[in-house]
């Protein structure tokens, strides 16, 4: 499984805009194939910062699948316009993990 990792920096004032606008996203990533599952998370020290983690089953379910799909473009058209600047992404592989029972 790959992580995707997003730093989202919204545009400040926008960011209950975005959080609805990522609500009607969330549905197109989620039937992509590969999708494992995501996270959206809010700094508590910078309110318009938000974290993304998505897992896919592999990178190229990310990077082929997903971004050069036509659901791409809409996720683009309902999300991009809020980022200041664009977001840098990277992917990660797991190498250690532990999880409590």
């Amino acid at each position: 499984m790959i992580l995707e990792v997003a730093i989202l920096d919204v545009v400040p004032s926008k960011e209950a805009e975005f959080e609805q606008a990522f609500l009607q996203a969330e549905k197109i990533i989620s039937s992509m194939k590969g999708y494992v599952g995501h996270e959206l998370k809010r700094c508590l020290e910078n309110s318009s910062r938000y974290l993304l983690l998505v897992n896919w089953d592999t990178l190229e379910d990310h990077t082929e699948g997903f971004r050069r799909s036509s659901e791409y473009l809409e996720w683009k058209q309902l999300l991009h316009h809020f980022y200041d600047p664009f977001p840098q992404v990277e992917h990660y592989e797991p190498i250690h993990c532990i999880e409590r029972a």
